[in-house]
This record gives C-alpha cells, structure tokens and sequence, in this order.
C-alpha cells in the first residue's frame, strides 16, 4: 500500500516507488508538513521540527498563555490560513458573513481508498486502482463550519503525487473564497532556488533560475489563460542540481486559466510554496452547502537531478493526463496552409497544395484561418462559423471531399473563444462579448472574446461545430485563441459574482472541450493561443498536442522547446518545418536542420509545397520516412537534455527506448567559427555492457561538393566508421563526438543501436 496511516499518532505517510511524502495532526489539530524527498521509512519523523518563542510570532488562544513556543508563523503546514497568526503566503483566504477574513483549520478525519480521485469539471491524472490510491484528509474551522478536504493522489510507479482541494460551506451564513490554493508545501530549511519558464509571444518557456532568498518570489497570469508570459509550472532545487545531480521538486498545474505560483522564504530560513487559481481576480461566493473544487497540483521529487524530474512528468502526462484515441495512435505528418497562403487563397489552390503534399507523403492537409464568415483578414468575421462557399469556390464538405480524394485526411483552424465586432453573431448577440458596460473595451489582433463562462453562449459553439463535424470528412482540428482577457465582466453574472468570472470562464472552456472530444473521438484537436499561450497540463487533458510556439525559425525553436521540454514530452510539442528565409526571422537554414528540430515535436510541414524545388521534395520524402522510422522512439522514449542551447556552440538532445535496446542524438550548430573545440556529449539510457553501432543521418549532404564530401569522411570521429561497435558504458562516461559542421546551421541525427 502506497499510502500507511498511524491512528495513534496520527501520521500519514505517502510513499511512491522513490519518494516518501509524511505529514501529522498534531494535538491542537494542526495538520503539519514533515517531509518529502527521498524514499525512507513510515516513522514519525516530526522530532525535525523545531518549537521556539518567536518575537512577534502569536500563538493560538487554545495552547494556553504559557505555550510561546508554538506559533503556525513559524511552523510548516499543510494548507495554511490567512488571518489567524500566519503572516506568511496562505493558501486559504475566507470572508466570513461579518466581513472578517480569518479561517484556522483543524484536523478531523482521513479516508483511504483505491484508485485516483477525479474532480468535477476539471482535468486530473487518471489511474486505474492498481495504480493509484487516494487519501482524504478532513479540516474544519470549527466557528465558520468551513470543511477543507485535502485530496492526495500517489501514482507509486510514477513517482507522482498529485494534490487537489475541496472546500464545502457546512456553516448557516454564506462566505466568499477569497484565495483558495490547491497546495501548499512547506520545507524546513532555505538554500532552495527555483526554476521557472517566462516568455512572451513567439518566445515562450525560456529557462530562469533564480535564488529563493528571503522575501516573496511569484509567477503567475491575470490574463485569463496562463499565458505566453509565465508557464503553470517550475522546478525547486538544490542549489548545485543538474540534470543529473541534486534534490529536485517539479510542480505542474493542471489548470489553463488565470495562476499564481508563490514562494516565500521565512524570517527563519524556511521555505514555502503555494500554487492555485490566481485571486487578484478572484472572489467565489458560497453559500451553506454548495461547495468548491480547487484545480489540481501534480508533484515529483528526484534526487538525482532535473532529468528524473522532467522525465516522471512526460510519462505521466503521456500516461495519465492526455486521453482518447490518439494518446497512443500514430499522428498523422500534417500541413498547414497558413504561411503558405495566410488568408488569401482559392479552394483550387489549397486542393493543389494537398495534392502536392500528398505525393511527398504528408498525410493530413490543415485548412488554417479565412475558411468562414466575411474573413479576408483579422478585423472581420471571427465568430461566424459559416463556410464562405464564394472564397472557397464550393461547399467545405466539397473542399474536404476533393482533398480527402487526394489521399489526405482534412483538418480545420478554429477559433470559437473570439468574436469580432464586425461580424453577423455580434450584431446579434452583442452581450455575449467580454466587455464592461459603459466602457470602451480594448482590443487585441481587433477582436473580442466570446463570453465561455456562459452556458449559452457554450452551447453555441458546440452547436455550430458539431454541425460542420457532422457534414464534413474532418479529422483535426486547430483551437487557436489569439489574445489575452481583459474588460472582465459577464452579463449573465450578477454585481457580487463577478469575481467568479474567469474561473466560470475556464470552466466553460472545459465543457465544451469535452462534450466535442466525446462526441466526435476521433478528431486529433491541437490546442493553440497564438502559439503557445496556453500550453498546460490542463489543455493536454483535452488535447493531446498543443502548437509550441508562433515562431517556426528552427534556431529559435531550439531554446522554446528546450524550455518545454522539462515540464512537457516531445509527443505533446507542435512542431512544424517552414519556409525560408523564415516569416517572423527572415533567417535561413538547411532543409536538414528545420526537420532535425520539428522531428522534436509532433512533426509537420508550414510552406508551400508547390514551390519546392525536386530537390526538395526529395528531401522531404527522406525525412518523413525517417520520422516515421524513428516515430516510437522520439514520441515515447525517455528525453535527455545534452547540451542546451545556451551552449556556444551547438545544442544536443537525446531519445532513449525505455530498455536502452537504441537511442537518436540530434545535434543543431548554431554557431560555426574555426579551429573549434569538437563537441562531446555523454550518452544515457543504454545498457552499460552492450555494445551499440552508431549510424549518421547523410540528409542534404547529397549535393556537397567532392571536397566537402572528403572533408566529412576524414573528420568523422571515430565510431562512426566502417560499422565499429562501442559499449554503453563507454557512450556514456567517455562520450560521443558530434561530427562538425559542413555549413552554418548544421544538424546531424545519430541512431545508436545495439548489435
């Protein structure tokens, strides 16, 4: 059992198949944080805390006058309060009926059970009962009647423990939330730094650590979704960890809304971190009886090092959050006419883009913004989700027939979330937009969006999408959102609920994702927010892919998805092969390296095909069959991060069958200068004693001159030469030499296979 309980002592221990997680009610009722790290046995291990009299640090009126030791201002917790002698981050904030914000939590009972929790609503990981094993532990306010269940989910072989909250007015007056976390984790000690993902349009996820010295350190999103800016996920560490060294925390947040994550150290170095619905925006009423569900926190620790923790997590998210038909099955080599044709295009152009592709083996053709309403650019039309038969020059179901007959499967860009002022559905319902009346609304890519915390306005778009699913052959879909929420209000909300708006706004967004996953199984949707604004574990739960990033330019790709890639797998990144000189960098690079990046993801064409050269095309025939080759081992291996992009020169990643029978090195230069020093990495995942043959992806070293092909035969390392076999240990301690570039921007694939 993964989950003991001592009644007596009342402590819980949670252990997974690497990690020990324990916690105890302590006399007064206080549920207290002892540990979390490395697997260790199930006894009270609460003698670590220290008990002192802090000066200007209360104690509670219930350990009497004498007892100045104890004070919840010092002391680590489950789930802290505001207002009752905690001056540090809380998890909890309540508004009584008198206007007072205070709640102190008591212990008063547990249940174990079987399996995993759920949430209704909301995404969660799933596990079977031989997975998973549930614990609940009850907190009371005993004035208010406020019951706190605190939800624990252990995915032992995972090394995952998820955390989720439960709130439920028991009391006779209504209250407000507040703030209302999903966790709060507590550690003894400081010395920590923490790792988090910032960005911005076209650049998203780029890798900041950061010392947690003492004061209050936070990330998070006002937004409305979680944005391009600060990704709903960071790593906490040890100051010496690496990736393959050091205690490391990863913490995910299953949530695709507006965030706060906080970390605060202490007046007496102790470290705390807090993750939940961001409350700036935030008041929820609750009346007697209703109750509140909290999203979900997913948890792993590693003692060795940031790899662990981001490979736990891929795993999972592979596993036990993405759903459907397609988290296992082969998805389709896509592409997409978007910066092909942008908006102006004809159906007999896209037909013969499709065709084009189709003859290269691309599978999946998408239809990208332009195919409906008045929509000739982005001022108009967003909204009205009517096939514009004019510009298409016949009906969609015509259109997706004729690209279906070229041996392709059809896909569609949506946007349901926008509206534009100048199209039909605002003129009709203009109270279904985000605006405040009275004021003047602003406006982003010159639209507005569609009010989703309203279930009209929900049943709406399910309505118009599920008529075009139904009529036309579609088997992907885009849902991009193109801009972030502001002018906060809903007219289906009255005066004091409108606090309640954005969290009612995600919730609305969940709906509709999962009526349309469940009615039609078999679309592939791709989530997408401009990019990747809204690249959650929550989306993932909907869509088992979401677009990486606006930016298609190979080289800035490598640091967005360098960054992705410690909290999210490769199976879940939408990656693409573009056109050069790249549309947002102007930058050109090798055909070789734009697929050696985009096979890093769900792989897929942005371009037009019909204006390749034969050249190519036989290029892209290579590299499809290379992906499809290679397709198991990038989507569900076991990732190694190399040589990151901040490297001089070269950026290096590695995929890794889980029984280290083969392994893919990719390799991109991004800086080629003379007389440089060779590039060497350390190989993992393969069997030490097994001796492993290394063969060198040759695509687009076709056309090179005789001299440059002579150069790279007499400059490859040693290895790579007449099929000599070299153990794992060796790969492994002593390295493998990245060949060197023969052109700026150089790629090279290295399929290492054991003999």
């Amino acid at each position: 059992m993964s989950i003991l309980v001592d009644e007596r002592k009342k402590v819980f221990t949670l252990h997974t198949k690497n990690t020990t997680y324990q916690m105890k009610a302590d006399s007064l009722g206080t549920l207290l944080h002892i540990y979390y790290g490395e697997r260790t046995d199930d006894s009270d291990k609460s003698y670590i805390i220290r008990f002192s009299d802090r000066g200007f640090s209360g104690n509670p009126y219930e350990v009497g006058k004498e007892n100045k030791m104890y004070s919840l201002d010092v002391l680590p917790q489950e789930y802290s309060c505001y207002g009752t002698g905690d001056y540090r981050i809380s998890a909890l904030k309540v508004q009584n009926e008198d206007g007072s914000c205070a709640a102190a939590l008591r212990y008063k009972g547990y249940q174990v059970s079987g399996g995993k929790y759920s949430i209704n609503g909301l995404p969660a990981v799933y596990a079977d009962e031989n997975e998973a094993d549930t614990l609940e532990i009850l907190l009371e306010d005993p004035d208010s009647k406020v019951e706190v269940h605190l939800l624990y989910g252990v995915l032992e072989e995972n090394d995952i423990i998820t955390r989720a909250v439960k709130i439920i007015n028991q009391g006779k007056a209504g209250i407000v939330l507040q703030k209302a976390a999903s966790m709060n984790l507590d550690w003894i000690n400081g010395g920590y730094e923490w790792i988090t993902f910032y960005g911005r349009h076209v650049m998203e996820r780029n890798v900041q650590r950061s010392e947690l010295d003492h004061g209050i350190h936070a990330i998070g999103s006002v937004r409305g979704t979680s944005s391009h800016h600060y990704n709903p996920f960071a790593i906490v560490c040890e100051k010496n960890a690496d990736e393959e060294k050091g205690s490391c925390y990863g913490f995910s947040f299953l949530y695709s809304g507006e965030f706060l994550m906080e970390a605060e150290k202490d007046q007496v170095n102790q470290t705390r971190l807090v993750c939940g619905i961001h409350p700036d925006n935030f008041a929820w009423n609750l009346q007697p009886g209703e109750e509140f569900d909290t999203p979900e926190v997913m948890m792993t620790y590693s003692a060795e090092g940031l790899g662990v923790i981001s490979r736990n997590l891929h795993k999972t998210i592979r596993k036990n959050i993405c759903r459907g038909e397609w988290k296992e099955r082969r998805r389709p080599v896509l592409i997409n006419n978007w910066e092909a044709t942008y908006f102006n295009f004809t159906g007999e152009q896209l037909v013969d883009i499709a065709k084009n592709a189709s003859e290269l083996g691309v599978e999946l053709f998408v239809l990208d913004d332009g195919w409906f309403g008045k929509r000739d650019d982005d001022d108009s039309g967003l909204g009205d989700w009517f096939p514009n038969e004019k510009k298409l020059g016949c009906t969609l179901k015509e259109l997706a027939e004729n690209i279906v007959g070229c041996g392709m499967q059809f896909g569609l860009w949506f946007e349901p979330e926008g509206i534009s002022e100048d199209s039909d559905l605002y003129r009709e319902h203009p109270d279904w937009a985000v605006v405040i009346p009275g004021r003047k609304p602003a406006l982003s890519r010159n639209q507005l969006v569609l009010d989703f915390s309203r279930k009209d306005v929900q049943d709406y778009i399910i309505g118009r999408m599920t008529a075009i699913f139904e009529e036309t052959p579609i088997t992907y879909v885009k849902w991009d959102f193109n801009r972030s929420i502001c002018d906060k209000f809903s007219t289906a909300l009255n005066a004091q609920s409108q606090g309640e708006f954005a969290h009612r706004y995600v919730l609305g967004l969940y709906r509709v994702l999962e009526t349309l996953i469940t009615k039609f199984p078999h679309i592939l949707f791709e989530g997408c927010s401009g990019g990747g604004g809204r690249f959650d574990a929550g989306m993932l739960y909907y869509t088992p892919q979401i677009w990486c990033s606006d930016d298609t330019d190979a080289i800035e790709r490598l640091t967005i998805q360098y960054g992705t890639s410690f909290g999210y797998p490769v199976s879940t990144m939408g990656a693409h092969v573009s056109a050069v000189p790249n549309h947002q960098t102007g930058r050109i690079t090798p055909f070789s390296a734009r697929s050696c990046v985009a096979m890093a993801g769900t792989f897929g064409y942005e371009l037009n095909v019909t204006k390749l050269s034969e050249e190519e095309k036989e290029q892209v025939k290579k590299q499809i069959c290379r992906f499809k080759e290679y397709y198991d081992l990038i989507q569900y291996g076991e990732y190694y991060r190399l040589l990151p992009p901040s490297d001089r020169q070269c950026t290096v990643w590695e995929m890794a069958d889980q029984e280290g029978r083969e392994a893919l090195v990719s390799a991109v230069y991004h800086h080629v200068g003379t007389n440089e020093e060779p590039v060497i990495v350390k190989v993992q995942g393969l069997k030490a004693e097994t001796y492993y043959q290394m063969h060198l992806n040759m695509d687009g070293m076709e056309t090179m001159q005789d001299r440059d092909q002579e150069r790279l035969v007499k400059c490859l390392p040693y290895g790579y030469k007449n099929g000599e076999a070299i153990t794992g240990a060796a790969l492994q301690q002593c390295g493998l030499v990245i060949p060197e570039p023969m052109e700026e921007y150089q790629a090279w694939q290295i399929h290492i296979v054991e003999v």
